[in-house]
């Protein structure tokens, strides 16, 4: 992905909104579990998964959560954002081969900190909800 350019905190608007998608493969769910340490059989056992609630393994709600993080750093607010908080509720199941879209707009502007929240979603391909949250950024420029 490349990295959009830098926009200042005067450049970005109320009501800005941008977004990151990605198709979830079994590599990336295997992936996530070894670099979090978290190897629930949930998420990497198929037998196990297929007997439960879920009627075979998802995806970890963190790895569909950690896009936004793609989104505020890479796109809006962009390069040199300082994540400062986020809360989630994660309301749906990813599963393998699910596209999920991270979208994230800019809800209110803190101008004596530099400080911008920003609602948070992240979307599966039919449009349902899979996590909702708002975040808290710093933005901060070079110059």
């Amino acid at each position: 992905m490349e990295m959009q350019k830098e926009l200042t905190y005067d450049e970005i608007q109320i009501g800005n909104r941008t977004h990151f998608t990605k198709t979830i493969a079994d590599y990336d769910i295997y992936q996530f579990a070894g670099i979090t340490g978290d190897f629930n059989p949930m998420h990497i056992d198929a037998e196990f998964a297929q007997k439960t609630f879920f009627k075979g393994r998802i995806a970890h709600g963190m790895l569909s959560a950690s896009f936004i993080s793609t989104v505020l750093g890479m796109k809006l607010p962009g390069p040199n954002t300082i994540y400062l908080a986020q809360n989630l509720r994660f309301l749906a199941p990813v599963y393998i081969g699910d596209t999920i879209k991270a979208e994230v707009e800019v809800i209110e502007k803190i101008d004596e900190k530099k400080q911008i929240k920003l609602r948070t979603t992240v979307y599966k391909q039919d449009g349902t909800k899979v996590v909702d949250g708002e975040a808290l950024v710093m933005k901060k420029s070079l110059t």
